[in-house]
């Protein structure tokens, strides 16, 4: 996770009463004309414009709400926390699609749902990827959608720790190919070039240079996937057939009575 706007101590206790809204407001100190979520999301509003959590700053933030970085300390305890609960808000958004689940849905098909709810939720929110807690967010919303998405796995030939690992790996794979798009989006907003214009440019001098019969495998298999992808690398590709090859997996293992 990005480091904290100040050296307060994690206080896990404190941060739960203030996702699930139990945490009371101080005694003392200014007068409270906030509340948590007004603050969590003209945060989101921020991360989702600036798409950089280094440039999410408590006073950015409190700048926004119009008071006083140290007002903004009294509705949470610290960046640290404040993250917590963005995340914990968006994971709402999972939420409502996940409840949508279509008459007659098979494990298969609700993978492939969570995944793409996963996928799009990233997509929308790229700050998300960059937050690493090391820790679950034990929110509401974070943990109706752990709920919802074991409601998948659940009954079809699993035991709990293979429950939980299916919904960690897939997600884990939808996470670390998002990541991918986001980083290539923004080299072509940073280069303000496409990966095809480019290859138009790169490739001339790497044929001067680079004779295939040195490198069969690389030359022909990366021309394949070129011309399949027209770039070097497709997220979405990546994304779907790693999807599939994961749900093949699950399969095999619901097949093998003896694992």
């Amino acid at each position: 996770m990005a480091a904290t706007d100040n050296n307060s101590a994690p206080d896990p206790a404190r941060t739960i009463r203030a996702l699930w809204g139990t945490q009371e407001p101080p005694r003392r100190g200014p007068r409270h004309t906030l509340t948590i979520p007004q603050v969590v999301q003209s945060a989101i509003k921020i991360a989702d414009a600036v798409q950089n959590l280094d440039r999410l700053s408590m006073r950015r933030v409190a700048e926004s709400l119009g008071v006083g970085t140290m007002s903004l300390y009294t509705y949470v305890a610290s960046r640290d926390e404040l993250l917590e609960l963005m995340l914990d808000a968006v994971n709402a958004e999972a939420v409502a699609e996940l409840r949508a689940k279509p008459e007659g849905e098979g494990w298969q098909d609700g993978l492939r749902r969570m995944a793409r709810i996963s996928w799009d939720l990233a997509l929308r929110h790229p700050w998300t990827l960059q937050v690493f807690t090391g820790r679950p967010t034990l929110g509401p919303h974070s943990t109706e959608r752990y709920e919802l998405e074991l409601g998948i796995v659940e009954g079809i030939g699993l035991d709990d720790v293979e429950m939980d690992a299916v919904i960690a790996i897939v997600q884990t794979h939808v996470e670390g190919v998002a990541r991918r798009r986001v980083e290539a989006d923004k080299v072509v907003r940073r280069t303000d070039m496409t990966d095809e214009e480019w290859w138009g440019l790169a490739y001339q001098p790497l044929a001067e240079v680079l004779d295939p019969a040195n490198f069969p495998l690389g030359s022909r298999v990366g021309t394949a996937a070129g011309q399949a992808h027209n770039a070097a690398h497709s997220p979405e590709h990546a994304y779907a057939f790693g999807l599939e090859r994961l749900i093949a997996g699950v399969a095999t293992l619901i097949a093998n009575p003896t694992r």
